[in-house]
């Protein structure tokens, strides 16, 4: 510990920690979508959406597991030091991310059954 640091109540040091590793796991399963999507026969989706859709999952899955150990060090951190702890800056841009992945897949799965 530094001078300036104390330490906090350890249900929030554990509550912080289990928030990384449920980050850590939403990119393992991101990531698990990405290469099932990837790996899906030729004719069930378009071929460039099936790939753009893969791609934007293990996007989304790097950007989880990549910004999990900040995000975990900047609250603790904060916890240690008594201040604020920092907003859930990406929070927004999975929320969409993932949005955007299940309506288009949604499309991808609804349009050809009514073309049909």
């Amino acid at each position: 510990m530094r001078g300036n640091e104390n330490e906090p109540d350890p249900r929030f040091v554990l509550a912080n920690e289990r928030t990384f590793l449920t980050w850590i796991s939403t990119a393992l399963a991101l990531s698990a979508g990405g290469i099932a999507m990837a790996v899906v026969p030729e004719g069930v989706f378009v071929p460039w959406v099936r790939t753009l859709l893969a791609v934007v999952l293990v996007l989304l899955s790097a950007l989880a597991a990549g910004s999990a150990y900040p995000r975990w060090r900047h609250i603790d951190r904060a916890l240690r030091e008594d201040r604020a702890l920092p907003p859930p800056a990406l929070a927004p841009m999975f929320g969409y991310g993932v949005a955007g992945v299940a309506l288009l897949a949604l499309l991808l799965i609804l349009v050809p059954r009514v073309l049909a």
